[in-house]
């Protein structure tokens, strides 16, 4: 590609990670993942802060996606600084050193039958 497609800050206003799940590990756990795309032929250094309504934000979590390629990083999987706790809204702040594109997914299986939410995140283009 000649051009990179996407611009280099997300903000994901909507996060939760439901504490209960129904069905088998790890396929129907519930979650909410980031999916990150990164078009350009540079590998891009992300960085995600968490945003809580009742403390400070945490992060930065570091992650890398290569260069023209996807990464669908589970914010249940993050521990570095510090977990994501079940059954707390939270918001999402992905900051990149080159363009990308985040896209937003929840999971919801607290009972047999499930729910699924996906949404593009807020590009932040200012």
């Amino acid at each position: 590609m000649s051009k990179a497609v996407g611009v280099k800050e997300w903000v994901i206003a909507e996060g939760y990670i439901p504490p209960e799940s129904h069905g088998s590990a790890p396929q129907m756990t519930s979650h909410e993942t980031v999916c990150l795309l990164n078009t350009s032929d540079q590998e891009a250094h992300v960085e995600i802060t968490i945003y809580y309504s009742d403390r400070e934000p945490v992060g930065p979590y570091r992650i890398t996606v290569p260069a023209r390629r996807t990464r669908h990083v589970r914010f249940n999987h993050l521990r570095d600084p510090e977990e994501i706790p079940r059954g707390k809204d939270y918001s999402s702040v992905i900051r990149s050193d080159v363009a990308i594109v985040a896209q937003h997914t929840r999971l919801d299986s607290r009972q047999a039958a499930n729910a699924l939410l996906s949404t593009i995140a807020y590009p932040n283009a200012a």
